[in-house]
């Protein structure tokens, strides 16, 4: 099987903890052909979607985790799947680049996750879908209206729709003689649509990444729990992981959300869980795979190929 994965630069990527090469080791053991390409690399000519794809000899050591091959000039439908694997920020280009997948896909290209879904399921306002499990929440670019939410509940977190890795995101208190100029950085004059939550205090006890492959959780997620002095629990802003088996709230709202994301094309994701929470549904590149399997020896990156390896087939004819 061929399998392409679009990705950030390939000196970029950090094997240690990157949860896309973990994804090629284990298509690479597998025996499967493993190519890289970026966003630029994919092009429309002749009518017919192509890439320019580098085929890549992919190894278990760290300090020499693969070899680029002769980069190919090849239609996206060449490969027998497509992983979308670029990080946020989901920006113009990388909606034009699901527009182009999707076309891609029209030509016989297998794609996951679903381009169409990348699009419709933003991954702050995907717990939209799901109020049952969310703290209470508000979206709005209107900076009155978010200081009324404010007040009302006292302890807020005001993150951007578009970051990730906890950038542009503030912990604001009714009291907080700086709360203006965060609302005011945040949303200008009522020029960018930001979320409001709740403060959840369960985040002293970790944010929870909770793995999710073709609708069904995987049995352990990263606890990811902030440094001293923070609120946020993201291991890019100095949180330390901790893998723990799902508690019986985890395996609840994976179920309920991923029976969703199947519906949607979506095989992959990964839900973030505070306490009894939802707070996010990352569907561009989730990540995390590395430091449970590390800590646990269970290694999501083998029930995920073998939903690649599913994805791949074509379908029964009827």
């Amino acid at each position: 099987m061929k399998i392409a994965f679009i990705l950030d630069p390939l000196e970029s990527l950090k094997p240690k903890k990157d949860s896309s090469i973990a994804m090629m080791r284990e298509a690479s053991r597998r025996g499967h052909e493993v190519y890289a390409l970026g966003m630029s690399g994919i092009y429309v000519q002749d009518g017919s979607v192509g890439a320019r794809a580098v085929p890549l000899a992919v190894a278990d050591d760290d300090a020499a985790w693969c070899r680029e091959g002769g980069p190919e000039e090849v239609p996206l439908a060449y490969f027998d799947l497509v992983a979308m694997r670029k990080d946020p920020p989901f920006d113009a280009e990388y909606y034009y680049a699901t527009l182009l997948l999707e076309r891609a896909e029209a030509e016989g290209a297998r794609v996951v996750n679903s381009p169409r879904a990348l699009r419709d399921w933003n991954e702050k306002l995907a717990i939209l879908r799901f109020p049952q499990f969310t703290p209470a929440t508000m979206v709005s670019r209107d900076p009155a209206r978010i200081q009324s939410f404010v007040d009302r509940h006292a302890d807020v977190i005001l993150k951007k729709l578009d970051g990730m890795g906890g950038t542009m995101i503030f912990r604001v208190r009714a009291d907080d003689p700086n709360r203006n100029v965060i609302v005011e950085t945040m949303v200008g004059e009522a020029e960018r649509t930001i979320m409001a939550q709740r403060f959840v205090p369960e985040i002293a006890k970790g944010d929870k990444r909770v793995l999710v492959i073709e609708g069904e959780p995987f049995p352990f997620c990263l606890a990811r729990i902030p440094k001293s002095g923070e609120t946020r629990g993201n291991l890019a802003a100095g949180g330390t992981g901790v893998a723990q088996p799902l508690s019986p709230r985890d395996r609840e709202i994976a179920a309920t959300v991923g029976a969703e994301l199947v519906k949607a094309g979506i095989v992959f994701a990964g839900l973030d869980v505070i306490g009894d929470c939802l707070t996010e549904v990352n569907v561009t590149s989730p990540t995390c795979i590395v430091e449970i399997a590390q800590q646990t020896g269970e290694n999501a990156a083998r029930p995920l190929l073998d939903a690649f390896e599913r994805a791949s087939r074509p379908s029964p004819r009827t």
